[in-house]
């Protein structure tokens, strides 16, 4: 777990205008509602929501979206896993494959301690989820990961998940729990017909293969997977069971380039900023902000500037930002600007606190627990 070692940037009672800078901003307005927006939409499909939490890496955040109906959340990582469980999650799904003795047998402790589901796409990792299961001495769950369309992680659908399945049923200590089919590569897809075709062709895989499970006797009720650029599609498949959607509380600015129209996807508001101060104006056309790559992820572009519109993020180093100065807005330095993170995922990983605002000042310090957690 990750140990928080530095001071916050702000203490609660604060005005916005004080925070130091740096630093990692949460909008409570309007992550509430984001919040609460996804999981009204779905009160149509019979269908679980199961976020992710490798967005978030706060327990904090988690068991809100638990108090809102999710039956538990999702990460990446055994360590996101501990951190998540120790902060009194108590249903984790690692929808990633572990590879490992020392990691085997930390999953296995976990699955002491909570309800605990990983996946499998590879017969080998499967014999050795067995052994460390049984000498822990618990069943623990697996999924097979079906590869869908992102060609990542995940066996081919049809008759070679058919036979992972097979051979995780054969197992003593593990219980065949379902499959894993998140397609990955369609979330940032920008026009709606695309995504969903993306999404269709996913669940022609998937549903050729629960097929397939039952005529082999095995019966498959838990599909688990989508995103936040496509989870109505999965949603109302009537293949999925539950819905693995993340970014929505905090929508970046890559999220933001999707065409939603059509979608049956509510517009998910910016919740997440990361709050900069200028430090040098030397130019008319140009103004340095404190809050480079080691404040914000650009591996998904720049960040955006948000409330000025004529005002783009151009450059990064280390620990500067240059912004250009497109219309009439200048800035002086001390000013201080909200970033909007090209990919709020990564940004998240960087910070120790979220300093969560409302009404200008600031209400909270959410400490970002998992951060860091990639064993």
């Amino acid at each position: 777990m990750h140990i928080v070692t530095f001071r916050p940037a702000a203490e609660v009672g604060m005005l916005l205008a004080e925070v130091d800078t740096p630093c990692l901003l949460l909008e409570l307005d309007a992550f509430e509602r984001n919040l609460k927006r996804l999981p009204e939409s779905l009160r149509g499909p019979n269908i679980r929501l199961r976020p992710h939490a490798k967005s978030h890496k706060c327990p904090q955040i988690a068991l809100r979206q638990i108090a809102l109906g999710a039956v538990g959340v999702c990460c990446q990582k055994v360590s996101e896993a501990e951190a998540l469980i120790a902060g009194g999650v108590d249903d984790v799904l690692i929808a990633n494959e572990v590879v490992g003795a020392v990691k085997l047998k930390r999953l296995v402790a976990l699955a002491q301690q909570a309800r605990v589901k990983v996946c499998a796409d590879e017969a080998g990792n499967v014999r050795d989820l067995d052994a460390a299961a049984g000498a822990a001495g618990v069943t623990l769950e697996v999924l097979v990961e079906v590869d869908v369309g992102a060609h990542r992680c995940g066996v081919a659908p049809g008759a070679p998940a058919v036979a992972l399945a097979q051979q995780i049923v054969s197992c003593r200590h593990l219980r065949f729990a379902g499959l894993q089919a998140y397609q990955g590569a369609a979330q940032h897809v920008r026009q709606v017909a695309a995504r969903r075709d993306a999404i269709a062709r996913a669940v022609d895989d998937v549903r050729n293969t629960t097929q397939l499970l039952g005529e082999a006797g095995i019966r498959c009720d838990y599909v688990t997977g989508a995103g936040t650029g496509s989870y109505m599609f999965e949603a109302i498949s009537s293949v999925y069971h539950e819905l693995q959607a993340g970014s929505y509380i905090f929508m970046d600015a890559d999220y933001a380039k999707n065409d939603w129209t059509e979608s049956g996807i509510p517009q998910f508001e910016h919740s997440l900023f990361v709050w900069t101060t200028v430090m040098s104006a030397t130019a008319a056309d140009r103004a340095v902000v404190d809050a480079g790559l080691k404040a914000s992820s650009v591996d998904s572009g720049m960040p955006r500037v948000a409330d000025y519109g004529d005002v783009e993020y151009v450059k990064a180093s280390d620990e500067h930002g240059v912004l250009q100065l497109k219309g009439a807005t200048r800035f002086r330095v001390g000013d201080k600007l909200r970033l909007i993170p090209g990919h709020c995922d990564p940004t998240v990983n960087l910070y120790d606190w979220y300093v969560c605002i409302r009404n200008g000042r600031v209400e909270a310090l959410w400490p970002i627990t998992a951060r860091g957690a990639v064993l």
